[in-house]
């Protein structure tokens, strides 16, 4: 039997990536890349060799039940869990852990977000595969750290022991998006990763760590032993999440636990959470320009615009900008400024609904 099973948490809504990513249909069910895949097929397509379909869980709303089935017809309908409200990543992954612990209590688990660029495939699964033999009946709990090429301050860092050999070292600190010169200060000490909030750990592992960090959580989803895999898994949840807090699994467990390694790691990775991080991930024309659309560029450089290929988009003297159109929401917006659209989706909020 495989023991090797993979949580894929596809339950945001993306708000940094609006208008593209919309609560009805968030960016992780599109295909960004251009690639005929969306982001969710590429997750789930990158585990292929690492454990076997039947073993891969997706984590989601209960509204975006209807897509991922679509999108990954080869999952059964208990292999697509349904989140009734959000409530972060700790009772998400508390709920597939232990739904899992039910089916196979030897099981080793890798977590990831559904909405990760990954470059270079190969040597992520080789990591994967380091990070699993690190787990396999071992009381630790595993992330992955990227090598950081700036001191970009839209990541947490980790730090770990430099006194150890080897990819996988035993972690010091977590530091949640530093300001620039604390960033600054991290590359040069040559002692921090980016946190790329993908987690291994084997399933005994986790549930010792929910109950003596999170033990009210730990409780909830022990109850329901009794019902996953059954008819009744759905009302037991519904009121399980009623009680859940809204708490990260960084928050939660990472930061407080002493049996946390990190796995050094460089494998063409973006999070991809904003407009600027698809940009820095994309092929860029001689004007430094990434466009996908219909499009027509005059004296634009330096730009992103993504826009339907039904319309026939002119652009002129623009330098440094977003300019994004999906489903009658046309952003024009300086690159630099990108941390507004934020602010741009709660004032189109008021407007309607429709809108974001």
């Amino acid at each position: 039997m495989n023991h090797t099973y993979i949580i894929i948490m596809a339950g945001g809504v993306g708000t940094r990536f609006w208008p593209f990513s919309r609560s009805n249909y968030p960016k992780q069910f599109h295909d960004v890349l251009g690639t005929g895949r969306t982001l969710l097929q590429q997750t789930a397509d990158r585990f292929d060799g690492i454990c076997p379909p039947e073993n891969i869980y997706i984590v989601t709303s209960s509204k975006y039940k209807d897509i991922c089935q679509e999108q990954l017809p080869q999952l059964a309908d208990d292999q697509i869990l349904c989140e009734p409200v959000a409530r972060n990543t700790a009772p998400c992954i508390a709920y597939a852990c232990y739904k899992i612990a039910q089916r196979d209590p030897q099981a080793n688990i890798v977590v990831a977000p559904a909405d990760h660029i990954i470059l270079k495939e190969e040597s992520f699964r080789d990591t994967i595969r380091t990070a699993l033999a690190t787990t396999h009946g071992n009381d630790v709990l595993v992330t992955l750290g990227i090598k950081p090429s700036r001191p970009d301050t839209g990541y947490g860092y980790i730090q770990y022991l430099t006194n150890t050999n080897g990819d996988v070292r035993k972690v010091k600190t977590f530091t949640e998006k530093p300001h620039l010169e604390l960033a600054k200060q991290f590359l040069e000490s040559g002692e921090f990763v980016w946190n790329a909030g993908i987690f291994v750990w084997n399933v005994q592992a986790i549930k010792k760590a929910f109950a003596r960090f999170m033990p009210e959580t730990a409780e909830i989803f022990a109850e329901g032993e009794a019902v996953y895999y059954t008819s009744d898994e759905t009302s037991f949840i519904n009121k399980a999440y009623s009680l859940c807090k809204s708490v990260s699994i960084d928050n939660g467990i990472m930061e407080k636990a002493d049996n946390v390694h990190v796995v050094l790691s460089d494998f063409g990775w973006s999070d991809l959470g904003t407009w600027k991080s698809l940009y820095e991930v994309s092929d860029k024309s001689d004007d430094l320009n990434v466009v996908d659309g219909h499009i027509l560029l005059y004296d634009t450089r330096n730009c992103i615009i993504k826009t339907p290929k039904d319309r026939l988009v002119v652009v002129n003297g623009l330098d440094g900008y977003i300019v994004a159109e999906y489903d009658n929401v046309l952003m024009i917006c300086r690159k630099e400024e990108e941390q507004k659209v934020k602010e741009f989706v709660a004032d189109a909020k008021e407007r309607g609904n429709e809108f974001v």
